[in-house]
């Protein structure tokens, strides 16, 4: 046999067994599998806050007569199921004005001489107001024996069409954000973080943050004309957005590697985006997507921008501060997470785009 051939005997010295450990890694396995858990994780959460939209807890201002107020008020939240939380108010004006402040979703109008009401909504509040307040009417007429017509008093802009521009928005801020923070942990051949290299990074994503907050204004507003009018107010939370979603991204890398890769997927868009109320209201929602949604950046950023565009910034501190505190949380986490692993002498980057994890570098 030729000396130059390949011998096939080597091949098989060790077995099947070697043969896989030789193609895939311990540490790719471990990817593999973590990818295989994302997917799984990505598909229980939007089924499980998707898959049967059900009003619970609706808040709605009521207006009835004065002899008549208290009593349908209790009969509205005795409603089975609790699809409404009712509260009374004095007349359709201020009925309207809490809607628009966005102290209530929905207004129950009682027609005292007849048994047709009315139900106002805003759908400019998201894409399913419309379907919410269709669920809402129906139980109503099925338990009351009364017709209810839904009037829409503030729709969203023509150029919105569904009202879904501001969770899009929001959603393409976020994933540039902690995509952006990912690549620039992974060149081959980069060097590993440090105190030194995250205050750059930092800075560098600050920029960042700046030139998207303000390109993502100028496509929904001159480009598309979807949300016209806000210029300065959407490029300053963009800004935000984008410099909290990036931040909290380095630090978990920065902390925990490729794990720190994983978590911040769960959490901006496998928890963050089915419980954001961008396609689906919280009212809508089971509890547990319900009561995370407005914690995490995709949601208390759909719902800044939404109530900035559509309702006179009413109903926004709670975002503000959501957002600040993922941007300041980051920023703090990130250079500590370096200096930790500076004292251990662990301080690695995010895997390479070879699959390799660079040597630790001395400090400094």
């Amino acid at each position: 046999m030729n000396a130059d051939s390949p011998s096939i005997s080597g091949s098989h010295a060790g077995g099947f067994l070697a043969e896989l450990r030789d193609a895939i890694s311990f540490r790719a396995l471990g990817l593999v599998l973590g990818g295989l858990l994302i997917q799984l994780a990505f598909t229980i959460s939007y089924l499980g806050a998707f898959h049967s939209p059900t009003p619970h807890r609706i808040p709605v201002a009521v207006v009835a007569p004065e002899q008549a107020s208290a009593q349908i008020v209790a009969k509205l939240n005795g409603l089975d199921g609790d699809p409404v939380k009712a509260t009374a108010a004095e007349s359709e004006s201020a009925a309207r004005q809490r809607i628009m402040d966005r102290k209530v979703d929905a207004a129950f109008l009682l027609n005292a001489t007849g048994t047709k009401d009315t139900l106002l909504v805003a759908s400019a509040g998201g894409p399913s107001v419309s379907q919410t307040a269709s669920l809402l009417a129906q139980k109503i007429e099925a338990e009351q024996k009364r017709q209810v017509t839904v009037t829409d008093i503030h729709p969203p802009n023509s150029g919105d069409g569904r009202g879904m521009t501001s969770f899009y928005l929001v959603l393409g801020w976020v994933v540039g954000g902690y995509l952006t923070a990912t690549v620039m942990n992974m060149p081959t051949g980069s060097r590993p973080a440090n105190r030194h290299r995250i205050m750059i990074r930092l800075a560098v994503l600050g920029l960042y943050a700046v030139v998207s907050g303000v390109a993502g204004a100028v496509i929904v507003g001159p480009v598309f004309d979807a949300l016209s009018g806000h210029f300065w107010a959407l490029t300053e939370i963009g800004t935000l957005v984008v410099f909290a979603s990036a931040a909290t991204a380095l630090a978990l890398q920065t902390l925990l590697g490729m794990v720190g890769t994983g978590l911040t997927i769960l959490l901006f868009v496998v928890l963050g985006n089915p419980s954001s109320g961008g396609v689906y209201p919280s009212v809508l929602l089971p509890e547990f997507w319900s009561a995370i949604g407005q914690a995490l950046p995709p949601g208390a950023g759909t719902t800044l921008v939404r109530n900035t565009v559509y309702f006179g910034e009413h109903a926004t501190a709670a975002a503000w501060w959501v957002l600040g505190a993922y941007a300041v949380g980051g920023t703090a986490v990130a250079p500590i997470a370096a200096w930790w692993r500076e004292r251990g002498g662990t301080a690695v980057s995010v895997v390479g785009s070879d699959g390799s994890v660079p040597d630790p570098a001395p400090a400094g």
